[in-house]
């Protein structure tokens, strides 16, 4: 890019699509005739693994290490051929496996069956991993600085919170139907007429307010907005676990979270017991406020704070970080790259 305003035209370098590519059907590449040149490297690209949602642990392991293997045949096959300036590639195996393997590693999830085959897939994955970066790393000469980095850290479930039953039970939801068996609230819809605020699922929740005004058939008056979301936190925080002890919840308002608020933000964004529960946004049925199944297949994990930061190379002194950010992984790849850290860019360089 360097400065340069980036375009199709005037994009310097090469680009392969990540895991939200539809598929290898369409143009996951910059430039289009890289795809040919994939293809005759590495045969069927994997984005993602299909269907990694599954209880076929034997399959998952396969696609998995098939997925890895060929992405790491196609950065080093990139690096070997190609100048580089800078070279940035995403291995999603990792979370896969925590997806799909967690309850088999982790003696205090609730599902563990000591003993069970895939008690080390995690670990040996982990070593896979590590000899394919030595290739890759074998391409990095010694004025090369290197960082490996992950977005999100990975820590048991325990379960998940109904959020929208919740809400539906304790009046601010009211929807069309009542199905005998849990459904997602796109099936269930929504009487908006009679509901003052809805959920989304997801490793955490996010609520939006039926806001007059802002929303189309708004029921919360603007000036009893503030009274209702701070009610509203204060409600969810205190949802108990299935034996009614205290879950540890956490909910995060976005003004008081985030310098600025950009798009459509949800009203509150809420961490159901410190992210070990996730947020289920089924509606309907009588098993209750929480849940041991997750509504979008199995899932054994939840994304964790904690993640991981490496960097190395000329100039970096060895030791620890303190109080090192995700944010600061930007500045400090510019920097590196002796490019100017724009003043708006939150996180500060680690190289100072």
């Amino acid at each position: 890019m360097c400065g340069k305003r980036a375009s199709l035209k005037t994009r310097n370098g090469i680009s392969v699509g990540c895991f939200l590519t539809p598929s290898t059907q369409s143009e996951y590449t910059y430039p289009p005739e890289l795809k040919a040149e994939i293809e005759a490297t590495v045969g069927d690209y994997a984005i993602d693994v299909e269907d990694f949602r599954t209880e076929d642990k034997d399959y998952l392991l396969r696609q998995v290490y098939e997925m890895t293997d060929r992405r790491f045949q196609l950065a080093e096959h990139l690096l070997s051929t190609k100048p580089w300036e800078l070279f940035a590639m995403v291995e999603l195996g990792a979370d896969r496996m925590y997806h799909g393997f967690w309850k088999l590693m982790d003696p205090e999830h609730r599902k563990h069956v000591p003993g069970n085959p895939h008690e080390h897939a995690i670990l040996e994955y982990h070593k896979h991993v590590d000899e394919l970066m030595g290739g890759v790393l074998a391409h990095a000469g010694d004025d090369t600085a290197v960082l490996v980095v992950s977005d999100h850290g990975g820590k048991r479930m325990d379960g998940g919170i109904r959020v929208n039953e919740w809400l539906r039970r304790e009046g601010f939801l009211t929807t069309v139907a009542d199905p005998d068996t849990p459904v997602p609230l796109r099936e269930a819809g929504i009487d908006w007429s009679k509901t003052a605020a809805w959920g989304e699922g997801g490793y955490y929740s996010r609520i939006f307010l039926n806001v007059a005004g802002r929303e189309p058939e708004g029921t919360v008056a603007p000036e009893d907005y503030e009274r209702v979301r701070r009610e509203l936190a204060e409600r969810l925080a205190a949802i108990p676990d299935e034996n009614g002890e205290p879950l540890g919840t956490r909910v995060h308002i976005p003004e008081d979270t985030y310098e600025q608020v950009n798009g459509v933000a949800p009203d509150l964004i809420v961490h159901f017991g410190d992210l070990l529960w996730r947020s289920v946004g089924t509606v309907g049925g009588d098993e209750g406020i929480h849940t041991f199944e997750n509504d979008t297949g199995p899932d054994d994990a939840n994304h964790a704070q904690e993640g991981l930061f490496v960097l190395a190379g000329p100039g970096v002194a060895p030791g620890e970080r303190e109080g090192a950010h995700l944010l600061d992984v930007a500045p400090t790849a510019l920097e590196l790259l002796g490019l100017d850290v724009p003043a708006s860019m939150r996180g500060t360089s680690l190289l100072r």
